[in-house]
């Protein structure tokens, strides 16, 4: 029965992750469908750079809250006794689920967006402190360099150095996530690699008031 409880919460992950708030809200409420426009990313970010903070911040709140909700469905499966590595296994593999369903959406024709923001809300659920180092090492490279891909980047890198070197031993599990996790966000960064080293990144407006 627990396979069944597990496979479930896996499935209620996924389609949680799916629901594409920056689609939806693009085209309920400005008629517009941002994976035709900027990047053509369905995520919070280029939500921000077409639609501006009006849509962008609900976006981004909802992005990261679908990977904290989907971590924290672990709490709904029968576990009488479980050990650390075990209890982290399960709250990585419903957070993946879920950034998997942000990525190829199931109802938004497959086409998602990178999963930042919901990896942050997995990140935030499973391990509050390398979360909260990662955001604050991405808002400073934010304020500096005002690319948010290139800062995204960063917080990646930021957070298995957090738990590998600086929270040793906590979990060999959480090791190998917080690596992984760092290869899929540089890897989802591809094409802003490419712009980045040819100058032609978008940079973040703090000054816009749209």
């Amino acid at each position: 029965m627990l396979i069944f409880y597990i496979v479930l919460c896996c499935v209620v992950a996924y389609l949680l992750g799916s629901i594409p708030s920056a689609i939806w809200v693009g085209k309920k409420f400005y008629n517009i469908d941002v994976r035709e426009h900027g990047s053509k990313n369905a995520g919070a970010t280029n939500t921000f750079r077409v639609l501006g903070k009006k849509a962008g911040i609900p976006v981004l709140i909802f992005d990261i809250l679908k990977g904290f909700a989907a971590v924290q469905l672990v709490q709904l499966l029968p576990l009488d006794s479980f050990s650390t590595d075990l209890l982290i296994s399960l709250n990585i593999l419903l957070g993946a689920c879920a950034v998997l369903g942000h990525i190829f959406p199931v109802f938004a024709n497959f086409k998602g967006g990178k999963g930042v923001a919901t990896v942050t809300g997995v990140v935030a659920a499973i391990h509050p402190l390398a979360w909260l180092v990662s955001t604050i090492v991405f808002l400073i490279a934010l304020l500096i360099s005002r690319y948010v891909s290139l800062s995204s980047m960063i917080a990646a890198i930021t957070f298995p150095i957090i738990i590998v070197f600086v929270l040793p031993d906590y979990s060999r599990v959480l090791d190998i996530f917080s690596i992984g996790i760092a290869f899929l966000i540089i890897a989802t960064h591809r094409k802003n690699i490419e712009r980045l080293i040819k100058k032609e990144e978008s940079r973040v407006n703090f000054g816009s008031k749209k």
